[in-house]
């Protein structure tokens, strides 16, 4: 089982705030995940979670979507940090 989190505008574009999934054979990296929750979600979750400005955090550790998963773990799609 992965914990996967989506957090402000990100939850509000996927109408979604958490979801727990069994990772399917072959998902190894966050940039599978986002191409399988594409495919089970539908094209918008792809748009929204590959585009290049979006943080990703694994186990709480800020990564990119080379990361590898694994069951147990938990991954988090946080927006753009803004200000000035």
């Amino acid at each position: 089982m992965i914990a996967i989190h989506y957090f402000a505008s990100i939850r509000e574009a996927l109408d979604c705030d958490m979801e727990q999934l069994e990772l399917p054979e072959g998902i190894k990296t966050v940039g599978d995940l986002i191409d399988m929750l594409g495919q089970h979600h539908g094209d918008n979750w792809k748009d929204v979670l590959g585009q290049p400005n979006v943080l990703v955090a694994v186990n709480h550790e800020m990564t990119d979507l080379t990361a590898s998963i694994k069951a147990g773990d938990e991954v988090a799609f946080l927006p753009p940090v803004t200000g000035g």
